[in-house]
């Protein structure tokens, strides 16, 4: 009797930093559309920035902060609601430098990748500048989504036009939204895999 093997595929960690840039959220349909696999889990990760001060006006303060940033974390999760069967969470931290906070998180849940909008006032920029290898520091592939610049004498001047030949920027495509009548998209299954194909012309039929 012939035995059937099946490869298990690995299941991925996923960590999309959410921040109110359009950037952000380009990111993460990105990773949607072209990186999400069945089974993978998509960690939503924001960081809001710390006070020293232990006033009652500033803790406060921390508390909205920690509530506008699960606000906009669940904003992002909405995104991941139009794929059918994505696993996601949500993680909100204080921390005073948002690199060193992200980098902590990676870490310790071991993600596969990390995914970012890359903007001018991006963590990354710091990383890089501080680290080199910002690959190796976050111990896991990133991949940095920017929105496509127009061309112009002053761009080699910009902070996106920077050579970190440590983070793999990856280019833009993102799929056109679904017909109202496919609400959703199934990730594929690897060990259910369906093929479909026309029928044949019968013969003798005109």
């Amino acid at each position: 009797m012939e035995s059937l093997c099946y490869h298990t595929m690995e299941t991925k960690k996923i960590v999309v930093v959410v921040e109110d840039v359009d950037t952000a959220r380009t990111a993460l349909q990105w990773a949607l559309h072209n990186l999400l696999r069945y089974g993978d889990l998509i960690t939503l990760l924001h960081v809001f920035p710390s006070s020293k001060s232990r006033s009652s006006k500033n803790k406060k303060k921390q508390r909205l902060l920690r509530l506008r940033g699960f606000q906009l974390a669940l904003s992002f999760k909405d995104l991941c609601d139009s794929v059918f069967g994505a696993k996601v969470e949500i993680v909100v931290r204080e921390g005073d430098e948002e690199g060193r906070t992200i980098a902590s998180l990676v870490r310790e849940i071991s993600a596969s990748v990390l995914v970012v909008g890359l903007h001018d006032q991006s963590f990354l920029y710091k990383l890089a500048m501080a680290h080199g290898n910002v690959t190796s520091y976050l111990n896991c592939r990133v991949i940095a989504i920017k929105q496509p610049l127009p061309i112009t004498q002053d761009n080699h001047n910009h902070p996106t036009s920077l050579d970190l030949t440590q983070i793999e920027i990856a280019g833009l495509w993102v799929p056109p939204l679904a017909p109202q009548k496919i609400p959703y998209r199934i990730l594929p299954n690897p060990y259910a895999i369906v093929w479909k194909t026309k029928r044949g012309r019968r013969k003798g039929s005109s």
